[in-house]
């Protein structure tokens, strides 16, 4: 599902545009028709909830990466907590309010210096208050926003990704299914640029990512069935040298013991077998 920005409904920049509506009237000599809208929507509402959040990220400025991942998951937490029926009500009233005393398109045609982050900001509420999953790498962009503005430096987007997946693991289902979909993208870029062979098995992980015992059954039964794929491929390789690297890579195959638990990294592995697996079969003049 893709979530679509809306200044309309972004918080910070409405709040940050009342603050300019009405330092523009008063330099013009006219009373400010925003200044009653600010005290109206903006003291002891759910939309100065929200406001607080956006005001926390653009105050913090020169963290370390770490003190600014934890600002934003702390900001993306607390927006779980606002009453959401309140929020949109609140909005709906607040720009049918400065829809009485301004254009709305000369309204919303400032711009703002701090736009792109409060768009991420929203963007990313939006996502983790949205029951439907999201690209992974739209969640990953926006984040990356957040951090680089946090830190005023550039942020490294593996490591990004690689905390992503931390932070979905202990999330419910949807979430988790989440970490697999990035996992995904690290290993092969595109979704559909997998063979049939790891369709079915990242079918198996999410399906079972809340059955750890089916799940070790399924990666133990597909290491058996690579394991004896490659050892008859390997008998048509004609470079000794490949014959020796894949009799290698068979004898480091082994199924999951009795107490292991299954998690990222078999999923990965059973992806990097399957790849093998198909270089050989061209390798091989084979389908």
């Amino acid at each position: 599902m893709k979530i679509k920005h809306s200044k309309y409904k972004n918080t910070g920049i409405l709040f940050e545009l009342l603050v300019r509506q009405i330092t523009s009237d008063t330099l013009s000599g006219k009373n400010s028709p925003a200044t009653g809208i600010m005290k109206k929507y903006f003291i002891k509402s759910e939309l100065s909830k929200e406001y607080k959040l956006y005001e926390i990220l653009l105050q913090k400025v020169g963290l370390t990466e770490g003190k600014a991942d934890i600002i934003v998951n702390t900001i993306l937490e607390s927006s779980k907590k606002l009453n959401k029926s309140y929020l949109k009500r609140e909005k709906y009233n607040l720009i049918s309010e400065i829809q009485k005393h301004y254009n709305l398109d000369e309204f919303f045609k400032t711009k703002l210096p701090h736009y792109k982050v409060q768009a991420s900001l929203y963007l990313l509420m939006e996502i983790y208050n949205n029951s439907k999953l999201t690209n992974p790498t739209t969640i990953i962009d926006h984040k990356v926003t957040l951090l680089e503005h946090l830190t005023s430096q550039s942020v490294d987007k593996k490591q990004v990704e690689d905390n992503l997946i931390e932070e979905f693991k202990g999330y419910d289902k949807d979430l988790r299914i989440l970490t697999y979909r990035i996992i995904l993208e690290k290993f092969n870029g595109k979704y559909d640029k997998l063979n049939s062979n790891q369709k079915t098995v990242l079918k198996e992980f999410i399906e079972s990512v809340d059955s750890n015992p089916a799940l070790k059954e399924f990666y133990n039964s597909k290491i058996k069935e690579i394991k004896s794929m490659l050892t008859e491929l390997n008998k048509n390789v004609k470079d000794k040298t490949v014959q020796i690297k894949v009799k290698e890579t068979i004898s480091i195959i082994v199924e999951a013991s009795k107490n292991t638990k299954i998690n990222d990294d078999h999923l990965v592995n059973l992806l990097q077998y399957y790849s093998l697996v198909e270089e050989l079969k061209k390798s091989n003049g084979s389908k």
